[in-house]
């Protein structure tokens, strides 16, 4: 099973110049569509005498929430290569706007998809690229005598506790890599008395 992906560690930027008109581009990492709205917003009011402020992004482990946006330019001519760019490097929960100051002179169709294409590049040339493992959540819950087989488990497994609660009945919420969460749940499952769920 694939359980990584590829992402932003930090903001980058970029700019591009044609005919008088500026390209100034922002790529950044965002894990919800909330993260982009607030992005778009803010700089929209920090470049509000630009003419364009034109955007893409991808979101989530299986690149399956993406959107292109235009901003009054010709269809196709801004959102769409952005977009281009986060695809052709394979990445997600990444969001590059390209803000335009017109500089008098039209581009056309052909050298506005250069314009934004080569902007948004030029901010993902900055970037530095990580990669990021997919996990799941498994909950545990226990009584508190099978507490030190479950802790022998997690030990040997390596796993990272996000929370636990050590009470008469216990619960433990671990951390686990996507393709090793069904080996988890199966060895803890072992350990009679022990119920499990994942990513509840």
């Amino acid at each position: 099973m694939d359980d990584t992906y590829l992402t932003l560690a930090g903001p980058s930027e970029g700019e591009y110049s044609e005919k008088g008109s500026r390209f100034l581009a922002f790529a950044t990492h965002v894990s919800t569509l909330d993260d982009c709205r607030v992005l778009v917003n803010q700089h929209g009011r920090r470049f509000h005498d630009a003419r364009h402020l034109c955007y893409a992004y991808m979101l989530g482990p299986e690149r399956a929430t993406y959107r292109a946006v235009d901003d009054g330019e010709p269809s196709g001519t801004a959102g769409r290569p952005i977009l281009g760019q986060i695809n052709s490097r394979g990445l997600t929960d990444v969001l590059v706007i390209v803000v335009r100051y017109f500089g008098g002179t039209k581009l056309g169709t052909s050298g506005l998809i250069r314009a934004y294409k080569t902007a948004a590049a030029a901010a993902l040339n900055e970037a530095n690229i990580e990669e990021r493992m997919v996990c799941d959540t498994v909950t545990a819950t226990f009584e508190y005598p099978l507490l030190s087989q479950v802790m022998r488990i997690v030990k040997d497994e390596d796993l990272t506790i996000l929370r636990q609660d050590f009470q008469l009945e216990c619960e433990m919420v671990l951390k686990v890599r996507k393709s090793a969460s069904s080996h988890l749940a199966e060895r803890l499952r072992q350990v009679r008395g022990v119920e499990i769920r994942v990513n509840d």
